[in-house]
């Protein structure tokens, strides 16, 4: 689950704190997007739900420390998410894509385009001129 994979970089033991205040805002904002995810799966009235969207609606505050701490809460109210969700045996459903198209590659474009162009100089050549 993405959700724990983004906590455990918070929260684990082996995991260095975020360097630059990017980072904490990267961080902040997965675990923002976690936090409704999940939200939208818990029942609402649950108390976890409320605590963890009021803790997501606050923006990071500016400082060091003031930051991390954010974080930290952050993570952990998304690891009570993650519990909570799990302990009611409801799983996050994934969001359906409509149909992906097939997208060529760079190459296969500029190949495509080489090809037209030789095609239209050879069609040009062979015009006779007046």
């Amino acid at each position: 689950m993405a959700a724990a994979e983004t906590v455990a970089l918070v929260l684990d033991d082996e995991s260095p704190l975020p360097q630059s205040a990017g980072d904490v805002e990267e961080l902040a904002r997965r675990l923002r997007g976690h936090i409704g995810q999940l939200g939208a799966v818990v029942p609402p009235g649950a108390a976890t739900v409320r605590g963890a969207q009021q803790l997501a609606s606050a923006g990071v505050p500016d400082g060091y420390m003031p930051s991390r701490v954010h974080l930290v809460k952050l993570a952990e109210a998304t690891q009570a998410l993650v519990a909570t969700v799990q302990a009611r045996g409801v799983v996050p459903a994934k969001p359906r894509r409509g149909r992906r198209w097939w997208r060529p590659q760079l190459n296969v474009l500029r190949g495509s385009v080489f090809a037209v162009a030789f095609a239209l100089l050879v069609l040009a050549a062979s015009v006779p001129r007046a």
